[in-house]
């Protein structure tokens, strides 16, 4: 009869064993950081303004309930997560988060961050990027305790990763007021290039967690969404500085990868243009389908752009037909056209290759 020592280290070893099989043949495991656009509920667990669990949002989710997601229905992790064949990732702070959902991945990701930590502090209590970097360090270790520190190492670095940082710097920082700490410290131009350095430190230390394949969305046509065609338009025309920063931003982003994918030696970071890609439906709705893509779907005042969406806003009968779910966030039809093009979008929208194309190279 063996002891209960070797009885217990032989259960140990089964244990391992059992999720160390999970990982073999499974979708590989996904990981997201960022703000509201990528948030699955984190916000949800937290003393913050920037929340998304109340009704109307959730609207079309299966469930047909709120889940702290800023869609009406699935948003872009959502879509990539069914492209990878995968179950959604749960939010890092979701008490379900545990055993084998945690070889699934996470979403680390916080509804008003920004790249700086100034930007977004009118939200309070949210997850700013060093916190959740510093979550995907405790999420390591967790993952380690089940499957071991090499496993776990295989699982982050064959990890997609996806972060989405930078409107908010602009939208909840440099144009929050009329005139801002930043805005006196720097002109459009400056502040882009200081947060481009600053986003480059993000993604270098997300490489040194292990990370090594990494989709970075740019900002989309900020001038363009319904808060600033409420707040800033004239006669309905995208409003020019916060586009102007968009303009900005993206091409700033794309050399930033660039540079650091030939300093890499590899093609880690993948830099999907979002100005380009939602200039596509916003400036020609009706070829994609959608009746507006000034006017959200929920919301109030001009264009359904003043303030949030509530159970008291405006609310259309078919979000398919809406570009824009609120105002500030695409509905999920939206969202779906996005997540088709970082899949199959050509170089104009994806640098250096698409997700397809990365997908089909780490089959190989």
């Amino acid at each position: 009869m063996p002891s209960p020592f070797f009885a217990t280290i032989f259960l140990l070893v089964l244990f391992i064993g059992t999720f160390v099989s999970c990982t073999e043949g499974a979708p590989r495991a996904f990981f997201v950081f960022g703000d509201s656009l990528v948030d699955n509920g984190n916000n949800n667990y937290l003393l913050t303004s920037a929340r998304a669990d109340s009704p109307p949002y959730g609207i079309d989710y299966p469930t047909h309930r709120p889940t702290g997601r800023f869609s009406n229905g699935f948003n872009i992790p959502d879509l990539i997560s069914q492209e990878l064949g995968a179950e959604a990732t749960l939010p890092y702070l979701d008490p379900e988060l545990t055993g084998d959902k945690l070889l699934v991945g996470a979403n680390f990701a916080s509804a008003g961050i920004g790249i700086l930590n100034d930007t977004g502090i009118q939200f309070a209590n949210i997850i700013r990027i060093s916190t959740q970097l510093q979550n995907f360090e405790q999420y390591q270790a967790r993952v380690s305790a089940l499957i071991g520190e090499e496993q776990t190492e295989r699982l982050v670095n064959g990890a997609l990763v996806l972060i989405t940082l930078g409107g908010n710097d602009y939208v909840n920082n440099y144009f929050f007021t009329p005139v801002s700490a930043r805005r006196l410290q720097y002109n459009l131009q400056d502040f882009s290039v200081y947060i481009i350095s600053e986003y480059r430190k993000i993604l270098m230390r997300l490489y040194d967690l292990g990370a090594r394949r990494v989709l970075v969305t740019g900002s989309g046509p900020l001038g363009c969404v319904p808060s600033s065609l409420a707040s800033r338009s004239v006669n309905g025309e995208c409003a020019e500085e916060p586009q102007r920063a968009s303009a900005i931003f993206n091409p700033l982003l794309v050399q930033m990868i660039q540079g650091l994918n030939q300093e890499l030696g590899s093609h880690i970071f993948v830099a999907a243009n979002a100005m380009e890609m939602q200039t596509n439906f916003i400036t020609n709705p009706q070829a994609f389908g959608f009746v507006t893509s000034k006017i959200a779907c929920c919301g109030q005042g001009p264009y359904n752009g003043i303030g949030i969406c509530t159970a008291s806003s405006n609310l259309c009968p078919n979000r398919d037909l809406y570009a824009f779910w609120d105002p500030f966030h695409p509905s999920e039809r939206a969202n779906k056209i996005i997540v088709q093009t970082l899949f199959t979008g050509s170089d104009k929208y994806m640098t250096p290759m698409n997700l397809s194309t990365i997908m089909a190279i780490d089959s190989l």
